[in-house]
């Protein structure tokens, strides 16, 4: 099984195998806190930028075409929230390649070759589409591949990536409730701009909010955010088109104290989504939002100010 890497061992050669095919990556990076730590983990489980060779051989599109999945950029958005004692969690691998932000068994079995075994594929409207933990498609009707791919490379990309990701979250979700008495996981994402978002409400937002319509986190915490960001100058909205996903509905659990809050950023606001290119304004959106990143960590620390005293003693 991988190892994980802290960020800061990166420093030497940032992001040498993470946007290459010159070797393999490690599974995903693992930033620790550089302040006094918190209950808060953000994940960026679709900002992945590694392509692997045996991806390129399986895939009948080119480089660009493969990208345009991407939450491109967002690990980087987010990159200095371990300054306010926040652990960041960044996927490696490309969401095109897998989809970390699905089940495990959300496998359409049609576009595999060989003996699926006694695997028990969810056949949700999801993977139905093409979009699977193994996507069959980049969006807009573009398949990935020219037929059907070994059912070993699905399970290989599984064992391998997959796993170690979502152990690795899970541990640090633990983690972080034993030692304060709560924990707050943060997905990181982006969402397209364009005519569908347009069509589902009025005016295109800056930000959605997804936490599964009040099951994945306390009312207090999405408030909290969505206030922060208003502020900010952000146009927000809930929900709306993106509620969450898997690691929302799987790793939420209000009731227990464990929140998840889905967090999507038009790409419209901080790059070119055609050349996937950062735009003059990256820089500024970030430190946009790492003030808000800021702000939060600091409201739900007030907010929970008995159970971080205990922990503490």
């Amino acid at each position: 099984m991988q190892k994980d890497l802290d960020l800061q061992e990166q420093s030497a050669n940032p992001r040498a195998d993470f946007s290459t095919n010159e070797g393999e990556p490690p599974a995903f990076l693992a930033k620790a806190p550089t302040a006094a730590s918190n209950p808060f983990v953000f994940a960026a489980p679709h900002s992945g930028r590694h392509y692997p060779g045996r991806f390129h051989q399986l895939s009948k599109l080119g480089a660009h075409q493969l990208r345009l999945s991407e939450d491109a950029f967002v690990d980087d958005l987010y990159d200095g929230v371990t300054a306010a004692g926040a652990t960041q969690l960044v996927a490696t691998h490309a969401r095109s390649f897998l989809d970390l932000n699905r089940a495990a068994n959300e496998l359409e079995p049609a576009m595999f070759s060989g003996v699926c075994g006694n695997f028990d594929a969810d056949l949700n409207n999801r993977v139905k589409a093409g979009l699977g933990v193994v996507p069959r498609i980049i969006g807009e009707g573009m398949p990935i591949y020219g037929g059907p791919i070994p059912i070993r490379e699905a399970f290989k990309r599984l064992e391998e990536i997959y796993t170690p990701y979502h152990d690795k979250l899970k541990s640090l979700l633990m983690a972080r409730h034993k030692q304060f008495g709560s924990a707050v996981l943060i997905d990181c994402h982006s969402m397209p701009s364009g005519p569908e978002l347009g069509r589902r409400m009025q005016a295109q937002p800056d930000i959605v909010l997804g936490d599964c319509w009040g099951t994945s986190c306390s009312r207090e915490v999405t408030g909290m955010t969505e206030r922060l960001f208003l502020e900010a100058g952000f146009k927000v909205r809930r929900n709306v088109p993106y509620a969450g996903g898997y690691a929302t509905r799987h790793y939420g659990a209000p009731a227990r104290d464990c929140h998840a809050l889905q967090i999507e950023i038009n790409r419209s606001l901080y790059m070119n989504e055609k050349t996937v290119e950062k735009l003059a304004s990256f820089n500024d959106v970030r430190l946009r939002i790492l003030d808000v990143c800021r702000f939060m960590i600091q409201s739900y620390n007030s907010l929970h100010g008995a159970p971080l005293k205990k922990a503490a003693e």
